[in-house]
Protein backbone atom coordinates (compact mmCIF):
# COMPACT_ATOMS: atom_id res chain seq x y z
CA UNK A 1 0.00 0.00 0.00
CA UNK A 2 1.21 3.58 -0.73
CA UNK A 3 1.51 5.90 2.35
CA UNK A 4 3.97 7.80 3.75
CA UNK A 5 5.29 10.35 5.80
CA UNK A 6 3.14 13.08 4.66
CA UNK A 7 -0.31 11.28 5.11
CA UNK A 8 -2.66 12.07 7.92
CA UNK A 9 -2.26 9.86 10.67
CA UNK A 10 -6.04 9.88 12.58
CA UNK A 11 -5.67 11.87 15.93
CA UNK A 12 -8.35 8.87 17.09
CA UNK A 13 -5.51 6.42 18.53
CA UNK A 14 -4.74 5.58 21.80
CA UNK A 15 -1.64 4.17 22.93
CA UNK A 16 -2.06 1.73 25.96
CA UNK A 17 1.24 -0.36 25.31
CA UNK A 18 3.10 -0.91 28.68
CA UNK A 19 0.67 0.17 31.28
CA UNK A 20 -0.03 -2.42 33.91
CA UNK A 21 -2.94 -4.63 32.99
CA UNK A 22 -6.23 -5.25 35.04
CA UNK A 23 -7.08 -8.10 37.14
CA UNK A 24 -9.41 -11.21 36.76
CA UNK A 25 -11.54 -11.73 39.31
CA UNK A 26 -13.51 -14.94 39.79
CA UNK A 27 -17.39 -14.25 40.82
CA UNK A 28 -18.29 -15.00 44.52
CA UNK A 29 -18.77 -17.85 44.86
CA UNK A 30 -16.61 -19.84 42.44
CA UNK A 31 -13.90 -21.82 43.84
CA UNK A 32 -15.28 -22.67 47.17
CA UNK A 33 -16.67 -19.53 47.81
CA UNK A 34 -13.37 -17.91 47.65
CA UNK A 35 -13.23 -14.49 45.20
CA UNK A 36 -9.49 -15.04 43.89
CA UNK A 37 -7.81 -12.13 42.17
CA UNK A 38 -4.91 -13.04 39.29
CA UNK A 39 -2.79 -10.03 38.54
CA UNK A 40 -1.41 -9.50 35.05
CA UNK A 41 1.19 -7.93 36.34
CA UNK A 42 3.29 -4.86 35.51
CA UNK A 43 3.27 -4.62 31.42
CA UNK A 44 1.05 -7.24 30.67
CA UNK A 45 1.13 -11.14 30.97
CA UNK A 46 2.88 -14.06 29.25
CA UNK A 47 1.20 -16.62 27.13
CA UNK A 48 1.98 -19.46 29.50
CA UNK A 49 0.35 -17.06 32.13
CA UNK A 50 -2.53 -16.73 29.92
CA UNK A 51 -3.36 -20.64 29.15
CA UNK A 52 -3.28 -21.08 33.04
CA UNK A 53 -5.36 -18.47 33.45
CA UNK A 54 -8.07 -20.26 30.84
CA UNK A 55 -7.61 -23.46 32.72
CA UNK A 56 -8.39 -22.04 36.01
CA UNK A 57 -11.70 -20.11 34.43
CA UNK A 58 -12.65 -23.48 32.65
CA UNK A 59 -12.14 -25.91 36.17
CA UNK A 60 -14.31 -23.10 37.49
CA UNK A 61 -17.12 -23.02 34.52
CA UNK A 62 -16.07 -19.89 32.90
CA UNK A 63 -15.54 -19.37 29.48
CA UNK A 64 -12.87 -17.34 28.95
CA UNK A 65 -14.35 -15.35 26.14
CA UNK A 66 -17.25 -14.61 28.28
CA UNK A 67 -14.69 -12.20 29.74
CA UNK A 68 -15.63 -9.99 26.37
CA UNK A 69 -19.41 -10.50 25.89
CA UNK A 70 -21.05 -8.46 28.65
CA UNK A 71 -24.06 -6.93 27.27
CA UNK A 72 -24.14 -9.94 24.88
CA UNK A 73 -21.49 -8.51 22.18
CA UNK A 74 -19.83 -11.65 21.07
CA UNK A 75 -17.27 -9.77 18.81
CA UNK A 76 -14.06 -11.29 19.75
CA UNK A 77 -12.52 -13.11 17.19
CA UNK A 78 -11.38 -16.67 18.66
CA UNK A 79 -7.43 -16.52 17.28
CA UNK A 80 -4.90 -19.82 18.03
CA UNK A 81 -2.84 -18.63 20.53
CA UNK A 82 0.49 -17.21 19.55
CA UNK A 83 3.27 -19.34 20.46
CA UNK A 84 5.70 -17.77 23.58
CA UNK A 85 8.58 -16.30 22.54
CA UNK A 86 6.96 -15.01 18.95
CA UNK A 87 4.13 -12.40 19.97
CA UNK A 88 6.24 -9.84 21.29
CA UNK A 89 9.31 -10.04 19.02
CA UNK A 90 7.98 -6.73 17.13
CA UNK A 91 8.17 -4.98 21.08
CA UNK A 92 11.39 -5.75 21.38
CA UNK A 93 12.67 -4.49 18.53
CA UNK A 94 12.70 -7.68 15.61
CA UNK A 95 11.79 -6.58 12.15
CA UNK A 96 8.37 -6.55 11.34
CA UNK A 97 7.74 -6.73 7.53
CA UNK A 98 5.49 -4.52 8.01
CA UNK A 99 5.80 -1.84 4.51
CA UNK A 100 3.92 1.60 4.74
CA UNK A 101 6.78 3.49 4.29
CA UNK A 102 7.72 5.45 1.33
CA UNK A 103 9.34 3.13 -1.23
CA UNK A 104 7.98 -0.20 0.55
CA UNK A 105 11.19 -0.62 2.71
CA UNK A 106 10.12 -2.29 6.09
CA UNK A 107 9.08 -1.50 9.01
CA UNK A 108 10.73 -2.23 11.83
CA UNK A 109 10.10 -0.67 14.76
CA UNK A 110 6.39 -0.81 16.45
CA UNK A 111 6.39 3.47 15.81
CA UNK A 112 6.63 2.56 12.20
CA UNK A 113 3.76 -0.04 12.81
CA UNK A 114 1.73 2.50 14.92
CA UNK A 115 2.39 5.14 12.36
CA UNK A 116 0.64 2.63 9.36
CA UNK A 117 -2.27 1.81 11.60
CA UNK A 118 -3.19 4.99 12.33
CA UNK A 119 -2.97 6.18 8.73
CA UNK A 120 -4.75 3.09 7.81
CA UNK A 121 -7.80 4.15 10.48
CA UNK A 122 -7.18 7.65 8.89
CA UNK A 123 -8.16 6.54 5.72
CA UNK A 124 -11.06 4.71 6.93
CA UNK A 125 -12.50 8.10 8.58
CA UNK A 126 -12.69 9.54 5.57
CA UNK A 127 -13.81 7.39 3.59
CA UNK A 128 -16.97 6.18 5.77
CA UNK A 129 -17.17 9.98 6.55
CA UNK A 130 -18.22 10.37 2.39
CA UNK A 131 -20.54 7.66 2.98
CA UNK A 132 -22.27 8.84 5.66
CA UNK A 133 -22.79 11.83 3.98
CA UNK A 134 -23.83 10.44 1.07
CA UNK A 135 -26.76 9.16 3.17
CA UNK A 136 -27.51 12.83 4.98
CA UNK A 137 -25.70 11.58 8.15
CA UNK A 138 -22.72 12.43 10.17
CA UNK A 139 -19.68 9.55 10.80
CA UNK A 140 -19.23 8.92 14.36
CA UNK A 141 -15.08 8.28 14.31
CA UNK A 142 -14.32 5.02 16.19
CA UNK A 143 -11.37 5.17 18.75
CA UNK A 144 -8.32 2.16 18.15
CA UNK A 145 -6.51 1.55 21.05
CA UNK A 146 -3.17 0.06 20.74
CA UNK A 147 -2.40 -2.57 24.24
CA UNK A 148 0.03 -5.24 25.32
CA UNK A 149 -1.24 -8.67 26.05
CA UNK A 150 -4.57 -6.99 28.39
CA UNK A 151 -6.47 -4.34 29.06
CA UNK A 152 -9.63 -3.36 30.19
CA UNK A 153 -12.43 -2.70 27.91
CA UNK A 154 -16.36 -1.37 28.32
CA UNK A 155 -16.83 -5.34 26.99
CA UNK A 156 -15.06 -6.84 29.82
CA UNK A 157 -11.02 -7.93 30.09
CA UNK A 158 -9.70 -8.22 26.48
CA UNK A 159 -5.79 -10.35 25.64
CA UNK A 160 -4.17 -10.34 22.86
CA UNK A 161 -4.80 -13.94 22.40
CA UNK A 162 -7.77 -13.28 21.03
CA UNK A 163 -7.07 -11.01 18.18
CA UNK A 164 -7.85 -7.73 17.37
CA UNK A 165 -11.64 -6.87 18.44
CA UNK A 166 -14.66 -3.91 18.41
CA UNK A 167 -16.45 -3.12 21.57
CA UNK A 168 -20.13 -2.00 20.73
CA UNK A 169 -19.95 -0.59 24.08
CA UNK A 170 -17.54 1.97 23.96
CA UNK A 171 -16.92 2.15 20.25
CA UNK A 172 -13.19 1.43 20.22
CA UNK A 173 -11.37 -1.26 18.03
CA UNK A 174 -8.72 -2.69 20.04
CA UNK A 175 -5.00 -4.39 18.59
CA UNK A 176 -1.94 -6.00 19.93
CA UNK A 177 0.07 -4.74 17.64
CA UNK A 178 2.37 -8.33 17.55
CA UNK A 179 -0.91 -9.77 16.31
CA UNK A 180 0.22 -8.55 13.17
CA UNK A 181 3.31 -11.06 13.12
CA UNK A 182 0.83 -13.72 14.41
CA UNK A 183 -0.84 -13.29 11.28
CA UNK A 184 2.46 -13.34 8.85
CA UNK A 185 3.80 -16.64 10.97
CA UNK A 186 0.58 -18.35 11.87
CA UNK A 187 -1.65 -17.92 9.59
CA UNK A 188 0.42 -17.45 6.45
CA UNK A 189 -1.26 -13.81 5.83
CA UNK A 190 1.94 -11.61 5.06
CA UNK A 191 1.32 -8.26 3.61
CA UNK A 192 0.44 -4.47 4.51
CA UNK A 193 -2.94 -4.67 2.96
CA UNK A 194 -3.29 -8.00 4.70
CA UNK A 195 -2.49 -5.84 8.13
CA UNK A 196 -4.95 -3.21 6.44
CA UNK A 197 -8.23 -5.52 5.87
CA UNK A 198 -7.77 -6.82 9.38
CA UNK A 199 -8.49 -3.03 10.92
CA UNK A 200 -11.05 -2.15 7.96
CA UNK A 201 -12.55 -5.32 9.15
CA UNK A 202 -13.11 -4.14 12.50
CA UNK A 203 -14.28 -0.35 11.02
CA UNK A 204 -16.80 -2.71 9.60
CA UNK A 205 -18.25 -3.64 13.10
CA UNK A 206 -18.10 -0.02 13.82
CA UNK A 207 -20.13 0.67 10.95
CA UNK A 208 -22.73 -2.08 11.95
CA UNK A 209 -23.31 -0.49 15.35
CA UNK A 210 -23.92 3.15 14.22
CA UNK A 211 -26.56 1.59 10.80
CA UNK A 212 -28.26 -0.17 14.05
CA UNK A 213 -27.39 -3.46 12.69
CA UNK A 214 -25.57 -4.54 15.36
CA UNK A 215 -28.07 -4.41 17.94
CA UNK A 216 -30.66 -5.57 15.43
CA UNK A 217 -28.57 -8.92 15.28
CA UNK A 218 -27.93 -8.88 19.13
CA UNK A 219 -31.75 -9.11 19.86
CA UNK A 220 -32.70 -11.79 17.21
CA UNK A 221 -30.05 -13.80 18.76
CA UNK A 222 -31.02 -13.84 22.13
CA UNK A 223 -34.33 -15.49 20.20
CA UNK A 224 -32.58 -17.84 18.83
CA UNK A 225 -30.87 -21.46 19.70
CA UNK A 226 -27.07 -21.56 19.69
CA UNK A 227 -27.24 -23.04 15.80
CA UNK A 228 -28.64 -20.38 15.05
CA UNK A 229 -27.34 -18.17 16.54
CA UNK A 230 -24.10 -18.65 15.29
CA UNK A 231 -25.57 -18.49 11.90
CA UNK A 232 -26.59 -15.02 12.18
CA UNK A 233 -23.39 -14.24 13.37
CA UNK A 234 -21.50 -15.69 10.80
CA UNK A 235 -23.70 -13.35 8.45
CA UNK A 236 -22.52 -10.31 10.60
CA UNK A 237 -18.88 -10.94 10.21
CA UNK A 238 -19.56 -11.99 6.53
CA UNK A 239 -20.84 -8.38 6.02
CA UNK A 240 -18.05 -6.70 8.05
CA UNK A 241 -16.10 -8.48 5.52
CA UNK A 242 -17.84 -7.09 2.71
CA UNK A 243 -17.27 -3.71 4.56
CA UNK A 244 -14.02 -3.62 4.34
CA UNK A 245 -14.11 -4.93 0.87
CA UNK A 246 -15.96 -1.24 -0.02
CA UNK A 247 -13.63 0.41 2.24
CA UNK A 248 -10.48 -0.37 0.22
CA UNK A 249 -12.24 0.16 -2.82
CA UNK A 250 -13.48 3.58 -2.14
CA UNK A 251 -10.05 4.04 -0.93
CA UNK A 252 -8.13 3.55 -3.56
CA UNK A 253 -10.49 5.73 -6.03
CA UNK A 254 -9.81 8.74 -3.25
CA UNK A 255 -6.04 8.22 -2.48
CA UNK A 256 -4.97 5.71 -4.73
CA UNK A 257 -3.42 2.88 -2.02
CA UNK A 258 -3.34 0.13 -3.88
CA UNK A 259 -0.37 -1.51 -5.06
CA UNK A 260 0.17 -5.04 -7.55
CA UNK A 261 -0.26 -7.61 -5.33
CA UNK A 262 -2.54 -5.96 -2.34
CA UNK A 263 -5.71 -7.57 -3.25
CA UNK A 264 -4.42 -11.00 -3.84
CA UNK A 265 -2.85 -10.23 -0.10
CA UNK A 266 -6.04 -8.81 1.08
CA UNK A 267 -8.02 -12.22 -0.70
CA UNK A 268 -5.43 -14.76 1.31
CA UNK A 269 -5.91 -12.89 4.43
CA UNK A 270 -10.00 -13.48 3.98
CA UNK A 271 -9.21 -17.32 3.14
CA UNK A 272 -6.71 -17.84 6.28
CA UNK A 273 -8.74 -16.84 8.99
CA UNK A 274 -12.19 -18.39 7.96
CA UNK A 275 -13.46 -20.78 10.58
CA UNK A 276 -12.86 -23.49 8.62
CA UNK A 277 -9.06 -22.82 8.83
CA UNK A 278 -8.57 -21.94 12.47
CA UNK A 279 -10.27 -25.20 13.61
CA UNK A 280 -8.41 -27.70 11.57
CA UNK A 281 -5.22 -25.80 12.67
CA UNK A 282 -6.20 -25.91 16.73
CA UNK A 283 -8.34 -28.71 16.95
CA UNK A 284 -7.85 -31.13 13.45
CA UNK A 285 -11.03 -31.19 12.67
CA UNK A 286 -13.93 -28.79 11.17
CA UNK A 287 -17.41 -28.40 12.99
CA UNK A 288 -19.48 -25.75 10.69
CA UNK A 289 -22.05 -25.77 13.18
CA UNK A 290 -19.39 -23.62 15.90
CA UNK A 291 -18.76 -21.73 13.12
CA UNK A 292 -18.99 -17.53 14.14
CA UNK A 293 -16.94 -16.19 11.24
CA UNK A 294 -17.25 -17.62 7.99
CA UNK A 295 -15.57 -20.32 5.88
CA UNK A 296 -12.66 -19.73 4.23
CA UNK A 297 -14.73 -19.44 0.91
CA UNK A 298 -17.24 -17.29 2.15
CA UNK A 299 -15.26 -14.91 3.57
CA UNK A 300 -13.51 -14.57 0.19
CA UNK A 301 -16.09 -14.45 -1.47
CA UNK A 302 -17.57 -11.35 0.43
CA UNK A 303 -14.99 -9.24 0.86
CA UNK A 304 -14.30 -9.61 -3.10
CA UNK A 305 -18.22 -8.44 -3.40
CA UNK A 306 -17.19 -5.32 -1.47
CA UNK A 307 -13.72 -4.65 -3.02
CA UNK A 308 -15.49 -5.03 -6.65
CA UNK A 309 -18.30 -3.17 -5.78
CA UNK A 310 -17.34 -0.21 -3.94
CA UNK A 311 -20.54 -0.71 -3.01
CA UNK A 312 -22.31 -0.63 0.24
CA UNK A 313 -25.73 -1.91 -0.83
CA UNK A 314 -23.96 -4.79 -2.05
CA UNK A 315 -23.04 -6.18 1.59
CA UNK A 316 -26.35 -7.10 2.40
CA UNK A 317 -25.23 -10.93 4.10
CA UNK A 318 -29.17 -11.51 6.11
CA UNK A 319 -30.83 -11.47 2.78
CA UNK A 320 -28.67 -13.29 0.59
CA UNK A 321 -29.97 -16.77 -0.03
CA UNK A 322 -26.35 -18.47 1.17
CA UNK A 323 -23.83 -16.83 3.23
Amino acid sequence: MRYGDEDRESRNVEDRRGERGPMFRFPRGMGGGRTVQIPLGSGGVSLGSLLIIGVLLLLFGVNPLDLLSEGNYPQVPQMPRTEQGTSRQAERGAPSEIPGLPGGRAVRSEDDMKRFVSQVLADTEDVWGRVFAGFGRRYSEPSMVLFSNATRTACGTGVAAMGPFYCPLDRKIYIDLAFYDQLKRRFDAPGDFAQAYVIAHEVGHHVQKLLGIADKVQELKATFDESDANALQVRMELQADCLAGVWANLNDQLRSRLEPGDVEEGLNAASQIGDDMVQRRTQGRIVPDAFTHGSSAQRVRWFRAGLESGDVAGCDTFNASSP
